[in-house]
């Protein structure tokens, strides 16, 4: 019994996550900070002019954050009821936003009370924008109709009717002051005209579509809805360039990295997927607590976003290049300690005394040891074994083989832990 030997444990080979330039800019971010909102954070929106604070839509209310606030700087809660889609102006000095009631309200940053109202909308408005010219807003609702409204007049230019369901989604050209885009639960994403009081485009995403983003050059176009991304090419009358199916539950909200490079969905199943706009392949991903709802970023990417369906806001700052490459001061060892014996020469006389370490068996070795191989076999298959290391379960099953001692070692057993063993085997059985 004295000369024991441990069972010999069978390491394998770990595949690594891969390092990229990628992984390296989106971990460069610290621990996020959450912030709990009133209900749901249906949008998020950076201003485009600095200081760079991000309006937050949840609930009846409109909170503008600053970049590194915690608490909001300002509110807008002049709402009947639930607010959507509050969205800056280029120049960053007004937000427009729709409501459940039908109106579109236009603030003043620097006041508190609505600066217009536009009354047309006959049900839920979630989605509004400013076109190019910065003096007209795009405003999509449930009430299946897409409208422009003039802001110096606070007037309705046109109104189109060519959806059949809710419109959900929108957005406006940066360019071109006349185009404007609206995703609808039709399944249909319309590019409009002002000029011609009709659509130019029309695509069939094939899902109900639940947000657009137009590239700032106007040539592509990306839709969302369902567990698909869609890119077209709008300069080729909304030709399909690739779909993209990386989420597992329905895609809510997209966005472009500032170099426009990177493209960022957000879904359902609470992760964030980047994709790489030229190979459209995902190059990193998020995760989340929550189903996630919107997202945003801001100037060259220094600060994320995300609002999710349970009413907390994660904001990720990115670390500062100043301490990327400092490390943190940690306390050595007085010099003497290493000086400490070092010139000491041995002596003729000095006498060298080893103290064997003692050395302590396994749990399932010592069962082992005491020929309890049914006790064994438990121990290696419980979840903490089988899942943080099933490779001692593996070697233990093979000693137990070698034995000849592995049918003593299942005898006996009921259905339940029959499962156990089958549901290990059927998840690792590569590595048998």
């Amino acid at each position: 019994m004295a000369g024991y030997k441990p069972a010999a444990i069978q390491t394998y080979p770990v595949l690594g996550e891969k390092i990229t330039q990628d992984t390296l800019y989106w971990n460069n971010y610290k621990t996020p900070v959450q912030i709990k909102e009133f209900g749901a954070v249906s949008k998020v929106d950076f201003s485009p002019q600095p200081p760079y604070n991000y309006a937050v839509t949840a609930s009846s209310r409109i909170h503008i954050y600053g970049r590194y606030s915690q608490e909001p700087i300002k509110t807008f809660s002049r709402f009947k009821d639930t607010a959507y889609c509050a969205t800056f102006r280029q120049d960053g000095r007004l937000l427009v936003a729709g409501s459940e009631d039908g109106g579109v309200q236009l603030f003043d940053i620097s006041g508190r009370a609505p600066l217009r109202q536009f009354e047309g909308h006959t049900k839920a408005v979630h989605t509004v924008d400013f076109t190019a010219d910065k003096y007209h807003v795009v405003s999509g609702a449930d009430d299946y109709t897409v409208k422009l409204w003039d802001i110096p007049n606070s007037k309705e230019i046109l109104t189109f009717k060519e959806h059949s369901d809710y419109v959900r989604c929108g957005c406006a050209s940066k360019l071109n002051p006349d185009l404007f885009v609206t995703g609808s639960y039709d399944h249909t994403v319309k590019m409009f005209d002002s000029r011609t009081n009709e659509s130019v485009i029309s695509v069939e995403h094939g899902q109900p579509v639940e947000s657009v983003l137009l590239f700032p050059s106007g040539g592509l176009l990306v839709s969302a809805g369902g567990r698909y991304v869609k890119i077209w090419d709008m300069l080729k009358g909304g030709q399909l360039l690739v779909s993209l199916k990386n989420h597992h539950k329905t895609v809510t909200c997209l966005y472009l990295s500032s170099s426009g490079q990177r493209l960022l969905s957000g879904s359902l199943d609470r992760k964030v997927k980047v994709y790489s706009t030229t190979s459209y392949k995902v190059v990193h991903s998020f995760d989340y607590a929550a189903s996630i709802l919107s997202l945003a970023l801001a100037h060259e990417d220094e600060t994320i976003v995300v609002g999710m369906t349970n009413g907390i806001l994660s904001v990720k700052h990115r670390k500062s290049e100043a301490k990327k490459d400092s490390f943190p001061r940690r306390r050595r060892p007085a010099y003497r300690t290493f000086i400490k014996g070092k010139n000491y020469m041995k002596q003729r006389d000095d006498i060298l005394i080893n103290r064997p370490s003692k050395k302590h068996l396994e749990l399932y070795d010592r069962d082992l040891k005491n020929f309890r191989v049914s006790k064994a076999l438990d121990r290696v298959l419980e979840p903490s074994c089988t899942i943080k290391t099933p490779e001692i379960t593996v070697s233990i099953i093979k000693e137990l083989n070698r034995r000849g001692v592995l049918a003593n070692a299942l005898a006996g057993r009921d259905e339940k832990e029959i499962s156990r063993v089958l549901n290990f085997l059927i998840r690792y059985v590569l590595c048998l």
